[in-house]
Protein backbone atom coordinates (compact mmCIF):
# COMPACT_ATOMS: atom_id res chain seq x y z
CA UNK A 1 0.00 0.00 0.00
CA UNK A 2 1.62 3.60 -1.18
CA UNK A 3 0.84 6.00 1.43
CA UNK A 4 0.29 9.23 -1.13
CA UNK A 5 1.15 12.09 1.62
CA UNK A 6 2.54 15.63 1.37
CA UNK A 7 4.84 16.39 4.67
CA UNK A 8 4.75 20.01 5.81
CA UNK A 9 6.40 22.23 8.12
CA UNK A 10 4.09 25.32 10.06
CA UNK A 11 4.08 27.02 12.92
CA UNK A 12 0.24 26.33 15.09
CA UNK A 13 -1.67 29.79 15.23
CA UNK A 14 -5.25 28.72 17.01
CA UNK A 15 -6.36 25.69 19.17
CA UNK A 16 -10.00 24.49 18.61
CA UNK A 17 -11.42 21.62 20.60
CA UNK A 18 -11.34 17.72 19.93
CA UNK A 19 -7.71 18.43 19.08
CA UNK A 20 -8.05 20.48 16.76
CA UNK A 21 -5.95 23.63 15.38
CA UNK A 22 -5.40 25.57 12.65
CA UNK A 23 -1.81 25.76 11.28
CA UNK A 24 0.15 28.27 9.57
CA UNK A 25 2.61 26.76 7.08
CA UNK A 26 6.16 27.99 6.34
CA UNK A 27 7.70 25.34 4.34
CA UNK A 28 8.45 26.53 0.86
CA UNK A 29 6.28 24.56 -1.18
CA UNK A 30 2.96 26.16 0.55
CA UNK A 31 4.63 29.42 2.35
CA UNK A 32 1.81 31.29 4.09
CA UNK A 33 -0.93 28.76 3.41
CA UNK A 34 -3.44 28.09 6.64
CA UNK A 35 -4.79 24.26 7.19
CA UNK A 36 -7.27 22.78 9.91
CA UNK A 37 -5.84 19.66 11.41
CA UNK A 38 -6.06 17.16 13.64
CA UNK A 39 -3.53 15.40 16.15
CA UNK A 40 -2.53 11.72 15.15
CA UNK A 41 -3.46 9.18 17.33
CA UNK A 42 -0.31 8.03 17.96
CA UNK A 43 0.08 11.81 19.47
CA UNK A 44 -2.82 11.39 21.65
CA UNK A 45 -1.99 8.24 23.31
CA UNK A 46 1.13 9.33 24.05
CA UNK A 47 -0.07 12.82 25.52
CA UNK A 48 1.54 15.06 23.53
CA UNK A 49 0.47 19.05 24.43
CA UNK A 50 -0.02 21.41 21.32
CA UNK A 51 0.16 24.89 22.06
CA UNK A 52 0.06 28.13 20.02
CA UNK A 53 3.27 28.95 18.49
CA UNK A 54 4.49 25.56 18.39
CA UNK A 55 6.46 24.32 15.51
CA UNK A 56 4.70 21.14 13.92
CA UNK A 57 5.11 18.60 11.17
CA UNK A 58 2.35 18.02 9.11
CA UNK A 59 0.87 15.26 6.42
CA UNK A 60 -1.54 15.67 4.30
CA UNK A 61 -3.19 14.43 1.76
CA UNK A 62 -2.93 15.75 -1.93
CA UNK A 63 -7.23 15.01 -2.31
CA UNK A 64 -8.22 17.85 0.58
CA UNK A 65 -5.95 20.83 0.44
CA UNK A 66 -7.62 22.51 3.33
CA UNK A 67 -6.88 19.71 6.02
CA UNK A 68 -3.83 17.78 7.17
CA UNK A 69 -2.93 15.39 10.62
CA UNK A 70 -0.06 16.92 12.55
CA UNK A 71 2.51 14.20 13.47
CA UNK A 72 5.15 15.29 15.29
CA UNK A 73 6.03 18.38 17.77
CA UNK A 74 9.80 19.76 16.86
CA UNK A 75 10.97 20.71 20.77
CA UNK A 76 11.13 24.26 21.61
CA UNK A 77 15.31 24.38 22.02
CA UNK A 78 15.27 23.16 18.40
CA UNK A 79 15.51 26.40 16.00
CA UNK A 80 12.64 26.67 13.80
CA UNK A 81 11.30 23.70 12.85
CA UNK A 82 14.67 21.40 11.92
CA UNK A 83 14.39 17.49 11.33
CA UNK A 84 15.63 15.66 14.81
CA UNK A 85 19.60 15.12 13.57
CA UNK A 86 21.15 11.32 13.82
CA UNK A 87 24.61 10.97 15.62
CA UNK A 88 27.31 12.27 13.93
CA UNK A 89 29.23 11.32 11.50
CA UNK A 90 33.45 11.91 11.54
CA UNK A 91 35.40 11.58 8.67
CA UNK A 92 38.26 10.69 10.50
CA UNK A 93 37.11 7.35 12.44
CA UNK A 94 37.24 4.42 10.60
CA UNK A 95 34.36 2.46 9.81
CA UNK A 96 33.53 -0.71 12.47
CA UNK A 97 33.90 -4.13 10.98
CA UNK A 98 32.78 -7.48 12.43
CA UNK A 99 35.00 -10.01 13.52
CA UNK A 100 34.05 -13.39 12.23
Amino acid sequence: MSKDVIELIGVVEESYPNTTFRVRITSLEAKGHELLCHLAGRMRVNKVRILPGDNVKIEMTPYDLKKGRIVYRFRSDDPAGRAPASAPIHPSSPPSTLAA
